[in-house]
């Protein structure tokens, strides 16, 4: 058998703590082997138990989690699930801490606490587990967001391409790294990034101020213009649909598919149906498979396919198995997906389409 993972909780609450416990230990792949009330503490036990993953509260007595979570990656980096709250405010922390190197977010419901947390299991064991694969990096100040302002390349107007981006673990910085360096005049763009859906909104808002695009979530009932992104709901399906010579954002549908709602598969297939050869799928970093057969079904429709590298993921799932499917026309690093998004749609203008 493999070695369990480890985890260590902390929390303020003493509810949340015994929940997380209780949750965590039910999977047989995890093993609990501490919690503590804040910080002062965790630091300590971090250097008894060196456990392969931490959970942490944001809102904490004596050092909040952000002021910590920066310490820890700049000493002594590892797998960190940042527990976030409901809130405006915990929404704006849980991205600060992605760009500390936090590589998961759970959202604390703020009412029925214990109701709502146990409606959450699944979810929370899943991300522990992406976080115990997932690749973390010292915390240096050139790792912190930075705006780039793009110049705009006229001739990326007159192509009829679509681009559709995947992400899952990771993905939150590597939307950010890739989209803040394309010009305002890129190709459409639709986004589907594993979040949970009270931060879908704000993670849109976040990019929108440092890009030359704009971005928002998807509304449904959108045509699809040249320079915008079109982010997905996080907890509806984002599809594409064709309307006559215009392509519209269709946002429907709570089931998982592939695991996950939002679901990139669902995004990709439909890109594969409904715009085909002039399709450009992006699949980045993120544990599991979502995505690998909807990418290979764009290719298969004449589309292309980008996949972001191994030594450039936080967690290398979802483009290793599209790689293995045969899914990825491209693979590249992170730092030249935003270039190879531009050639792939500067080649020939459109291709023909099919009828």
């Amino acid at each position: 058998m493999s070695r369990k993972i480890t985890v260590l909780i902390v929390d303020d609450s003493a509810l949340v703590r015994q929940m997380l416990v209780e949750m965590l230990s039910s999977d047989p792949g995890i093993e609990v082997v501490g919690t503590a009330s804040d910080p002062m503490f965790a630091r300590k036990m971090i250097k008894e138990l060196n456990p392969d993953v931490l959970t942490l509260d944001v809102e904490m007595p004596r050092m909040d989690g952000l002021n910590f979570l920066e310490k820890l990656m700049s000493l002594r980096p590892m797998p960190v699930v940042m527990v976030s709250s409901l809130t405006q405010k915990g929404a704006d922390a849980a991205f600060r801490a992605m760009e500390l190197g936090a590589v998961e977010i759970v959202a604390k419901p703020v009412m029925d606490l214990r109701d709502a947390f146990q409606a959450l299991q699944a979810e929370i064991v899943s991300k522990v587990k992406s976080a115990a694969a997932a690749r973390v990096r010292t915390l240096t100040p050139s790792a912190k967001p930075r705006t780039v302002v793009a110049t705009p390349s006229a001739h990326y107007k007159t192509t009829e391409r679509i681009v559709c981006i995947g992400a899952s673990t990771g993905g939150v910085e590597a939307l950010a790294h890739v989209l803040r360096v394309l010009p305002s005049d890129t190709p459409a763009i639709a986004i589907t990034q594993h979040m949970p859906p009270a931060f879908t909104a704000k993670f849109a808002s976040r990019l929108n101020g440092m890009c030359a695009i704009k971005v928002a979530e998807a509304k449904g009932g959108e045509r699809m213009l040249p320079g915008y992104a079109y982010l997905a709901p996080g907890d509806t399906h984002l599809q594409i649909r064709r309307s006559g010579a215009n392509y519209i954002c269709h946002v429907e549908g709570k089931t998982p598919v592939s695991g996950h709602c939002p679901s990139v598969d669902v995004l990709f297939e439909s890109a594969a149906r409904h715009i085909g050869v002039n399709a450009v799928g992006v699949l980045l970093t993120g544990m599991g498979r979502d995505g690998a057969a909807g990418l290979k079904a764009i290719r298969d429709a004449g589309g292309s396919t980008i996949g972001q590298d191994e030594a450039s993921c936080v967690v290398y799932g979802m483009p290793r198995v599209a790689f293995e499917l045969g899914a990825v026309e491209q693979q590249v690093s992170l730092n030249s997906v935003a270039e190879t998004i531009l050639k792939t749609c500067s080649k020939d203008g459109a291709r023909a389409v099919r009828i």
